[in-house]
């Protein structure tokens, strides 16, 4: 669909002639706020004075003139280089999630590669905050593709894979050695100065240097020949032979490669994007991704969007093959090699077999973006099914569920879920640990979590108020985040649980929120729930069975789902960390510096159930004795009447 040009608007309260003809012709990034002080796009630009002018001199897409539209103000930030304001527009856009820019999401989290810094490193598979001191190879497309690399590294390079708490109590080798995966550097089998090559060499090949690694390893083999150690030569020609057997085995044009292979398919304003992954000539297969396209329906737009966004948290290949030219082809390129350290090239006309993997990566891309399409649609259905069951005026933007999980009244945990009109969004979901309640209370627990919940969101409103009240000078401050309340709040249970919601939202002030009880039928099978609708005048309201076949019940239904399942998670390793932290604290004689100290000396609770009575007796503060009651103590020994 192509855009209709039309006319900028007129009349405006904020002059954007008069801002631009006041900004400077240095590159930088601009920022544009609506009248509520929310961000509406961010933007960068080589020249800001020509760029911010643009939008206030020609004829725009329908698009763009509704955005501009509702611009009250506008801020810039002035940068060294058009590279810099590329950098600096991803992060702003990344943290601030304006309203009109595509977005790239991801819910998942990316697997990577880890190689840990420490006296003897492991390499181990790693998913979420890159919190651990080592270097991260990645992201992989799958979790395959780094089981995959990892089993290469360690056939190869004989790294250990165990976590620390077991690899500091082993006191001879493990299986992974037996079968010729590991070198044992726990029980000394290996020379410090030889497991530190391996580390450089397995570093050397996961950077796509299999080449360097290679020739550096024939002439070691040739000088281990020349002083007649034949031991040390076979192995390193075996280690070559296997570097040289993957490398003829996985190539692109007939060597390694080090490129991604990207595709865009649209269907209106509804994108995804294909990605196809090669690491020194071994292709790691392919991800998709879906960014929010906010509107916009250009998939030269939406590709370049996604390449500067992703690229700017991910190390770039040298060779990135895209399916269609980008604007500023050549500035994402210089920013790119800037941020990598060495050249990146972006390549939208390409032959031979590169040429096939875009036309594969094409095709998976509509096929990919046709099933999310259908999916979408359901999703769609469901939530108009719900609206029409409830009879609400619109479909629900925001709905939030609340479940309460405990044991016998132990480690309570109630969980908030949210969803959107998409379904699921992850980031924003919630868990609260109840304390001060009599135990079993779930009216009690509730009743907390929903205070805690909706009292920051009257705390935030109040704020917010506050700042507009101030008003804004030529500088403002940033104005706090404006309080965000679900259209549907599901409660999953009876009427004493609904009940508790109302009070907690009447207590508050809060208004417009409008409230479902999901309570389990008498068989508590699946498409027998009752729903309680809110009533009128504090009288209850009616109850509602529409039964398995309803799209409304079945959305009720996987929202329910999900915040049961987050709160069972919650429960049961808050319930797991209290009963592992209290064996320790019920040992007489165990305070909380020994405890401490036994904790950091076997690395958890794991490593030290793992030790024997006279590893632990080598703990600072901890006798024989002692450590024989700990040992009984955890393995739920009688004691051996020590004292």
């Amino acid at each position: 669909m192509t855009p209709k040009d039309v006319a900028p608007p007129a009349g405006d309260a904020f002059d954007g002639r008069a801002y631009a003809r006041e900004l400077t012709t240095a590159p930088g990034v601009y920022r544009m706020y609506a009248a509520d002080g929310s961000l509406l796009y961010v933007g960068k630009a080589a020249a800001l004075k020509k760029r911010v002018a643009s939008y206030f001199t020609k004829a725009l897409p329908t698009r763009t003139a509704s955005m501009v539209s509702q611009i009250a103000r506008m801020d810039v930030t002035v940068t060294r280089t058009p590279a810099e304001a590329l950098l600096l527009e991803n992060q702003l856009i990344k943290s601030l999630h304006p309203r009109y820019n595509v977005l790239l999401r991801d819910d998942k989290s990316y697997p990577y590669v880890v190689l840990t810094r420490e006296s003897w490193p492991r390499i181990a598979f790693h998913r979420g905050a890159r919190s651990l001191p080592g270097r991260y190879f990645g992201p992989y497309p799958s979790v395959l593709a780094v089981r995959e690399t990892l089993n290469l590294m360690h056939k190869i390079f004989r790294l250990r894979s165990c976590e620390d708490s077991v690899f500091r109590n082993r006191s001879r080798p493990c299986l992974q050695y037996q079968i010729g995966r590991c070198s044992a550097p726990c029980v000394g089998l290996v020379q410090a100065r030889d497991y530190a090559d391996a580390v450089r060499q397995a570093t050397m090949f996961l950077d796509g240097r299999s080449d360097d690694l290679t020739a550096e390893l024939g002439a070691a083999m040739e000088e281990a020949s020349a002083r007649l150690d034949f031991e040390e030569a076979a192995r390193l020609r075996d280690l070559v032979a296997s570097i040289r057997k993957l490398q003829s085995r996985q190539y692109v044009d007939g060597s390694a490669a080090d490129l991604d292979v990207l595709a865009v398919a649209m269907q209106g304003a509804q994108a995804c994007v294909m990605l196809l992954m090669f690491r020194d000539g071994r292709n790691l297969g392919t991800r998709s991704f879906f960014p929010k396209t906010n509107g916009e329906d250009s998939a030269e737009e939406v590709l370049g969007a996604f390449v500067s966004q992703y690229y700017a948290e991910q190390t770039p290949p040298r060779e990135i093959v895209l399916d269609r030219e980008i604007d500023e082809h050549a500035l994402i390129e210089e920013a790119l090699s800037i941020a990598a350290g060495r050249k990146v090239q972006l390549k939208a006309s390409v032959r031979g077999e590169r040429a096939g993997y875009l036309d594969l990566v094409r095709r998976n891309a509509e096929m990919a973006l046709a099933t999310e399409v259908g999916s979408n649609a359901a999703q769609r259905a469901r939530a108009e099914g719900l609206r029409d069951l409830l009879g609400l005026g619109e479909v629900p933007q925001r709905i939030e569920c609340f479940d309460i999980s405990h044991t016998m009244g132990e480690a309570t945990v109630a969980s908030c879920v949210v969803f959107d009109a998409e379904g699921p969004v992850r980031g924003q979901y919630r868990r609260y640990n109840i304390e001060g309640i009599e135990p079993g209370d779930d009216y009690a627990a509730m009743r907390q979590a929903l205070e805690r919940r909706f009292r920051k969101a009257v705390e935030a409103a109040e704020a917010a108020a506050s700042a507009d009240a101030d008003g804004a000078g030529d500088d403002p401050a940033p104005r706090p985040p404006r309080a965000v309340l679900p259209d549907l709040l599901l409660i999953d249970g009876g009427a004493g649980q609904v009940a508790q919601a109302n009070a907690v939202l009447a207590d508050l002030g809060v208004v417009d929120v409008y409230v479902v009880g999901v309570a389990k039928g008498e068989a508590r099978r699946a498409g027998d729930e009752a729903l309680l609708l809110p009533g009128v005048d504090g009288k209850p309201g009616r109850e509602l069975r529409p039964g398995a076949g309803s799209p409304g019940l079945q959305l009720i239904q996987q929202v329910r789902d999900e915040a049961h399942r987050f709160a069972i998670t919650g429960h049961r390793g808050r319930r797991q960390k209290a009963r592992n932290a209290s064996k320790l604290e019920e040992i007489p004689g165990i305070g909380p510096r020994r405890r401490a100290n036994l904790l950091r000396h076997f690395g958890g609770l794991g490593g030290l159930k793992a030790a024997g009575i006279e590893e632990i007796a080598r703990v600072e503060g901890i006798n024989a004795a002692l450590a024989e009651r700990i040992y009984t103590s955890l393995h739920g020994l009688a004691s051996q009447g020590t004292s």
